[in-house]
């Protein structure tokens, strides 16, 4: 698979993390676990060619604004903190993935809210733990409303309200941002990083680390039939298409359309 990789032209990595688990006393959270032996994976990851590798921590705002608690935001900071250190101690690139979940009927002032909190307690965890931040990239969710909230705002609102919450949190010495889609429908996702492009300059490099925004079109087109593979294959590239260009502020609804 590495040389595979590596053939495309593509660099390789790996997720590290264990998955997460409840913490006693935080009903409705979780935090990520993985750091026992965490040292000694990531020598034998990076001897299999691993260049990078990427941790995940979940924050769940909740139904009612109730969450996040200070103790699983704290833990997740100091998990993906040491986890990050450690990458670079054995000459691997971390991907700091702290997600604001978009699950329930939170406003989008309040998901700026809670992001700013996660990544400030973020960002004070990586000076602790000695991270220099230049060999680091960061992978946050933008800010955006719950999926059952009952305002939902444009793609302009998005963008400022996420430049603005980064700019806010994210040292100008992170060379980049790499946006995960978190729920957002394809087309959606890519005119929120699009519009976010078009905001610049901003101090960091910014593009996509999409999983659902690339793959459901393809997935659906597929569903698992040999004969449906190379349409499946056409849909991929076309997302990925209409990424890049938006990564760069060069999309619009008029290429997506005549793309497809």
């Amino acid at each position: 698979m590495v040389k595979l990789i590596e053939k495309a032209g593509s660099i390789p990595g790996i997720k590290v993390d264990k998955g997460t688990k409840p913490p006693p006393f935080c009903p409705g959270e979780v935090i990520t676990e993985g750091l026992d032996g965490l040292r000694e994976r990531l020598i034998e990851y990076r001897g299999l060619g691993a260049k990078f590798a990427k941790w995940r921590a979940v924050i769940n705002i909740g139904q009612q604004h109730e969450l996040p608690s200070h103790t699983c935001v704290m833990a997740n900071a100091h998990a993906l903190a040491r986890y990050a250190a450690l990458c670079q101690d054995e000459n691997i690139v971390p991907i700091v993935e702290p997600e604001v979940l978009m699950d329930g009927d939170h406003t989008i002032d309040r998901c700026v809210e809670v992001t700013t909190w996660v990544l400030k307690e973020t960002f004070q965890q990586l000076f602790y733990n000695r991270v220099a931040l230049e060999g680091i990239a960061l992978k946050p969710n933008m800010a955006v409303p719950g999926k059952k909230s009952p305002r939902q705002v444009s793609v302009e609102e998005v963008a400022e309200k996420t430049v603005r919450m980064l700019k806010a949190c994210v040292p100008a010495a992170v060379p980049g941002i790499a946006f995960l889609s978190g729920g957002q429908s394809d087309e959606e996702a890519t005119a929120h990083l699009d519009a976010i492009s078009r905001m610049g300059p901003l101090p960091w490099n910014v593009t996509f680390s999409y999983g659902r925004a690339l793959q459901a079109a393809p997935q659906r087109i597929w569903s698992g039939k040999a004969e449906n593979v190379t349409a499946a294959q056409g849909a991929f590239s076309h997302r990925a298409m209409m990424n890049g260009l938006a990564a760069l502020g060069q999309w619009s609804t008029d290429l997506e359309r005549k793309a497809a």
